[in-house]
């Protein structure tokens, strides 16, 4: 059942029809009391609120209704209903604790949209309590064989991510390079009702401002100097399916307008074309930057933060769980031993024991690279100490082939040359294998080798 509450009789009698239309019964209230006296006598499950009874309150009137019913019922999810453009109060209901807001006029597809990832966020909650499934339960229900570790901070990502991927829910995902914030989106794209639709991954620190809107919205043929063909952007792309936008504090302020639109009346238009499209995403976002941080300084939208963060999913970083670090090596070790071949390969107890006290600000990438380098260059099967040593020497001291600086003088292009170079080396020149060795895609790896200025032959 979903109470209604908005003073204008025309709203009231539309959402109920149209609600009852989609299998849902309904309650409405002309005004705050009434709807306090329905929410204590009925079993609901979410409040359509409007925030603006007078034009004399500008939206405090709904502020002080969504209050009072967080008080009688806080688990009660609440949509706010804004008109009058009063995005800021609607804003301040997020903090509050309102599980939504859509504005006036709303989308009816957005409407049902936002109702049932509230009621779904609402009813996932006690689904799984905290501690009520082990490591191999989450696997089995949910898939996550391919995440490893069993530190508890990683389960309560896990059981929450477990919780919410069957929602429409936006998520919001933090952590610092390397922590594997992609991988947890693909998990909750996996475990949702869009796993059989595309997975479209954008990463928007690399987009510039001129090119976002032909980026994410894609243009017609003329639109612009350089348009010789028309383009799809990644929305129209992720229609049905998800959309993971990493690095979304790498936005600048403009971008972030025209990205707030498409993410709150999911419509858009396509540069050359006037016409507004429509398009249906489960939205994905991740970034390293601290987002709360770039509100207060002005560097990033309030309303864009509370748009994207409906849920909050915070990786910690590896040496705050640094138990997993043996689990995660010999994952990688196993993965190395049929790429190469070498099935005997393991890595000694006192060389697990030495990496769990590594400083690693590169996070699992970083071990990841660490044991790949160790591989490579190791002819033994066994793995010691000494072996991982070698390769933490070499990345801190100048390349005698090279004739490199120390890491400590060295940019990252320098750095990044002296990999390639030992790579394409080892792999004689296999581009296919040097590529997977660096974590790169063939195409990637051509356009670094001609930046470089490396020699190769083109391989199918």
């Amino acid at each position: 059942m979903i109470l209604i509450i908005d003073d204008d009789l025309a709203v009231r009698t539309s959402l109920s029809l149209f609600l009852k239309h989609e299998g849902w019964t309904t309650l409405t209230a002309a005004d705050p009391e009434e709807g306090y006296a329905l929410i204590a006598e009925n079993e609901l499950k979410a409040v359509l609120l409007d925030m603006n009874f007078s034009r004399e309150t500008s939206g405090t009137e709904g502020l002080t209704a969504l209050k009072h019913i967080k008080e009688l019922k806080p688990e009660l999810p609440v949509i706010l209903m804004t008109g009058w453009g009063s995005i800021p109060i609607a804003v301040a209901g997020m903090k509050i604790g309102a599980a939504d807001f859509i504005n006036k006029p709303w989308d009816n597809q957005n409407l049902l949209n936002s109702l049932k990832t509230a009621i779904g966020l609402s009813a996932s909650a006690a689904e799984l309590p905290e501690g009520s499934a082990s490591r191999k339960q989450l696997n089995d229900k949910y898939g996550f064989e391919n995440i490893i570790g069993d530190d508890p901070q990683l389960q309560t990502v896990l059981k929450t991510i477990g919780r919410i991927s069957s929602t429409e829910a936006s998520v919001l995902i933090i952590g610092e390079s390397g922590t594997g914030k992609e991988l947890i989106a693909e998990a909750i794209h996996q475990n949702s009702s869009r796993r059989n639709r595309p997975f479209v991954k954008v990463n928007l620190g690399g987009i510039s401002s001129s090119l976002f809107e032909s980026e994410m919205f894609g243009h017609k043929r003329g639109s612009f100097t350089d348009a010789k063909n028309d383009r799809m952007g990644r929305f129209e792309m992720a229609h049905k399916g998800t959309i993971f936008l990493d690095e979304i504090g790498d936005l600048d302020l403009n971008s972030q307008v025209k990205l707030l639109r498409v993410l709150q009346d999911r419509t858009y238009e396509v540069l050359g074309d006037s016409r507004t499209r429509t398009v249906d995403v489960r939205v994905i976002c991740a970034t390293n930057r601290n987002l709360k941080e770039m509100v207060a300084e002005k560097k990033f939208r309030e309303d864009l933060y509370y748009r994207i963060n409906l849920i909050l999913v915070n990786l910690p970083p590896l040496r705050q769980r640094s138990g997993d670090i043996p689990l995660l090596a010999n994952y990688f070790l196993n993965n190395l031993k049929a790429l190469y071949n070498r099935s005997g390969l393991k890595i000694s107890q006192k060389a697990l024991s030495w990496l769990k006290e590594l400083y690693l600000s590169g996070n699992i990438r970083e071990l990841k690279n660490i044991v790949e380098r160790t591989v490579l260059v190791s002819e033994k099967d066994t793995l010691e100490i000494k072996d991982f040593e070698q390769q933490m020497e070499w990345a801190s001291k100048p390349s005698a082939e090279a004739g490199l600086p120390a890491v400590g003088s060295m940019t990252i292009d320098e750095m990044e040359l002296s990999m390639i170079r030992k790579a394409m080396e080892h792999h004689q020149q296999n581009i296919s294998k040097v590529a997977r060795s660096l974590g790169l895609s063939r195409g990637t790896l051509y356009r670094k080798l001609e930046k470089y200025n490396i020699p190769y032959e083109a391989q199918k």
